[in-house]
């Protein structure tokens, strides 16, 4: 092995060890934690980064039924036919109904309001409203129900569908290779300015890691307390690493 390759080795051994370091310190670090090691005068700080695309793998939908009528037991009645025709119409397009989460009832008195806009005392109606939620891991499927769910108005249901939530459960494994990707960009840049300036990369001397940034695809949305879009179905994750390095003649 020669020197370089020693050299360079050695850096890596050490960078993984900041890095585990800062793993098992991750609650601290995640919010911009720092990993110091003894200071060198002649340093070189780079910041480095690195991205990848992702697919939702998971994905959270719910809508929204409500019934009104000026009797609260006519208006249970009118919500319990609107529950059962959601329930039969999601179970038509292939939802099985364990996978169905039907939300408790919630129930709003609207009184009568007089022409003057003061409101009184007298119960005009009231509104029952409930929630119907899924969970899965068939994001495309789950996606286009959530556009076609408002069908069940033409069968009389008051139905909103909102919008869905996409989520990556593998997140904690690809943050770990993030961060790797993103020390290792950051070395090859100082290791590009050292060698234009005549020197060569040493230890390093300082590693702080920055916020990740869960974007959409595509987009140039940053934040200072980091992002994590669940609007879309395709994403981009961002890591930085800024390190420190010290710098031999």
């Amino acid at each position: 092995m020669n020197e370089n390759h020693a050299r360079t080795g050695w850096v890596w051994v050490t960078v993984a060890l900041v890095l585990a370091l800062g793993l098992i310190g991750a609650a601290w670090i995640v919010t911009g934690g720092i990993v110091k090691i003894k200071a060198a005068a002649n340093t070189i700080t780079v910041t480095g980064s690195a991205k990848q695309e992702i697919k939702s793998d998971l994905i959270v939908w719910n809508g929204t039924f409500t019934a009104t009528s000026p009797q609260l037991s006519d208006a249970y009645a009118l919500l319990k036919s609107s529950h059962d025709k959601v329930r039969a119409y999601l179970v038509s397009q292939g939802i099985a109904e364990k996978d169905l989460i039907f939300s408790s009832i919630s129930t709003m008195i609207n009184r009568v309001i007089l022409p003057n806009g003061t409101y009184t005392n007298q119960i005009e109606s009231y509104t029952l409203t409930q929630q119907v939620e899924i969970r899965s891991r068939e994001v495309d499927k789950i996606t286009e129900l959530s556009r076609s769910a408002t069908e069940l108005i033409n069968q009389g249901v008051e139905f909103q569908s909102n919008p869905p939530q996409y989520f990556y459960t593998k997140i904690a494994d690809l943050k770990v290779k993030m961060l790797s990707l993103a020390t290792k960009d950051a070395f090859a840049r100082a290791e590009q300015i050292a060698t234009n300036a005549g020197s060569r990369v040493g230890a390093l001397r300082f590693a702080k890691m920055g916020v990740f940034q869960i974007t959409p695809l595509y987009s140039n949305i940053i934040a200072d307390y980091g992002v994590n879009d669940t609007s879309s179905l395709e994403k981009e994750i961002t890591s930085v690493v800024t390190c420190s390095f010290e710098i031999r003649e």
